[in-house]
């Protein structure tokens, strides 16, 4: 019973969207069934069971992002859509001095954090080798061992490996500039927040070479 409880928790959440400002902290784990015979409570099929179903509850999302820096370093911007079932929600930021790479980066960064539910199944496409290769080549997972000696946007690779490691992701890379309609829409949406000198923020995280 309260396995189905929390099911139909995470089913009532998931129909208001999938995506939030923020990322919203985990559902408590459903304790074990109480007043069972001993012989009729298996713990491990029981949270086997509850794995799976909470599996099948949790959302399957795609997310396209894109990167843009006029002048690189300059004025910068990202863009994301992300795609759940009927839900689509875009996100775009402008910086007044940035780079490219780091626009890229950061698109990742805030489209993890947006989602409400830890475990999600989550896609990524990004035209970025910069952050495609790092991750599914693992060499990211080398500089963090090395205290990211040496590497640049060591800020913003730390903030990716914390929401990273909150869901099951994956990468996939895209030509820039093609027939990708997302990643088109991710590369108008950073073009213009870049131009949108109104509402350009600090990238504190920057440091010129």
């Amino acid at each position: 019973m309260r396995t189905f409880r929390r099911m139909l928790t995470v089913l009532l959440l998931w129909a208001a969207g999938p995506f939030a400002l923020r990322a919203q902290p985990s559902l408590p784990a459903a304790p074990a069934p109480d007043g069972l015979p001993h012989r009729a409570y298996r713990p491990a099929d029981s949270a086997r069971t509850q794995n799976e179903n909470e599996k099948m509850a949790m959302p399957q999302i795609t997310i396209y992002t894109d990167g843009s820096a006029l002048g690189n370093p300059g004025p910068g911007g990202y863009g994301c859509v992300l795609l759940s079932g009927p839900h689509r929600k875009e996100l775009s930021q402008g910086y007044r001095l940035t780079t490219n790479n780091r626009m890229e980066l950061m698109a990742v960064c805030v489209a993890l954090e947006t989602l409400r539910f830890e475990g999600s199944d989550v896609t990524i496409y990004s035209d970025s080798k910069y952050v495609v290769d790092a991750i599914e080549k693992r060499w990211l997972f080398g500089w963090e061992k090395k205290g990211f000696a040496g590497k640049k946007n060591p800020d913003l690779w730390q903030r990716f490996l914390r929401v990273y490691r909150r869901h099951r992701v994956r990468f996939v890379w895209v030509k820039g500039h093609a027939e990708t309609v997302e990643n088109n829409r991710c590369d108008q949406l950073a073009v213009a927040a870049a131009n949108d000198r109104a509402r350009l923020l600090e990238d504190c995280g920057y440091r010129p070479e």
